[in-house]
C-alpha cells in the first residue's frame, strides 16, 4: 500500500464524521419557513431604511420601537407577519410589490420573530 494513500476504512470513518457534523449543524439552525424562501434580505433592509419604519414604530410603542415585534402577540405565524407588512404598506400608501413585502417580512423574521418552518 502506498504510504500516502488513505485506507478505505479510514476514508469511510471520515466521511461518516462529516455527514454527522452536517446533520448536527442542520438540526441546530431553525429551518426558514417557506413563506420567506428566496426573499431578498438586502432589499428588505433597504426598504425598512427608506420607509423609516422604525420612526412609525417608535411613535406607536415608544423607546426604540422594537416592542412592536411581539412574536406571541397577534403576529404569531409567518402568514400573519406577511399580512401585517401588507397592512403597513396599504395604511401608509407605500405601494410595495409582493416581493418587497416578502423581503421586509423576511428581515423581520430573521431579526425579531424567528418562526420555525412547520414540520
Amino acid at each position: 500500500m502506498n504510504p500516502g494513500a488513505v485506507s478505505h476504512q479510514s476514508w469511510s470513518r471520515r466521511a461518516l464524521g462529516l455527514v454527522a457534523a452536517a446533520a448536527t449543524l442542520a438540526s441546530a439552525a431553525p429551518a426558514t419557513p417557506p413563506e420567506f424562501a428566496g426573499a431578498d434580505l438586502a432589499l428588505g433592509e433597504k426598504l425598512l431604511r427608506e420607509h423609516d419604519c422604525a420612526r412609525c414604530h417608535i411613535r406607536r410603542v415608544g423607546a426604540d420601537g422594537n416592542a412592536i415585534y411581539r412574536p406571541d402577540g397577534r403576529v404569531n405565524r409567518p402568514s400573519a407577519l406577511l399580512s401585517m407588512v401588507e397592512r403597513c404598506s396599504v395604511e401608509l400608501n407605500l405601494q410595495l410589490f409582493p416581493e418587497d413585502i416578502q423581503a421586509i417580512a423576511a428581515v423581520l423574521q430573521r431579526d425579531h420573530y424567528r418562526f420555525r418552518a412547520a414540520p
